[in-house]
């Protein structure tokens, strides 16, 4: 009379996790730092992680948003810097 009972598990798709720029902030801490902006987004960069590791998502990307923002002018600034340097030794 009765069957077997059968039992379905659907997993939910995963959340892709939002992007932390760690390596690209840590790389402006070394070499392209005009104002600190690399130290900063690395900061932020750390923050994203963290917050990723906690299910954040929301905040893991604020976090990502403004290390990405941060680490683009500061790649910006120091490669004018370095422009600006390479010509004035040229100049003189």
């Amino acid at each position: 009379a009765f069957g077997p009972t059968v039992t379905s598990f659907v997993q939910p798709p995963p959340v892709p996790s939002p992007p932390d720029f760690v390596l690209w902030s840590f790389f402006n801490t070394l070499f392209c730092n005009p104002f600190c902006l690399g130290f900063i987004a690395l900061i932020f960069s750390v923050k994203a992680r963290d917050r990723k590791i906690a299910q954040d998502p929301t905040g893991a990307g604020t976090y990502g948003r403004t290390a990405k923002h941060l680490n683009v002018a500061a790649l910006c600034l120091g490669i004018v810097a370095t422009i600006i340097g390479i010509v004035l030794v040229v100049t003189y």
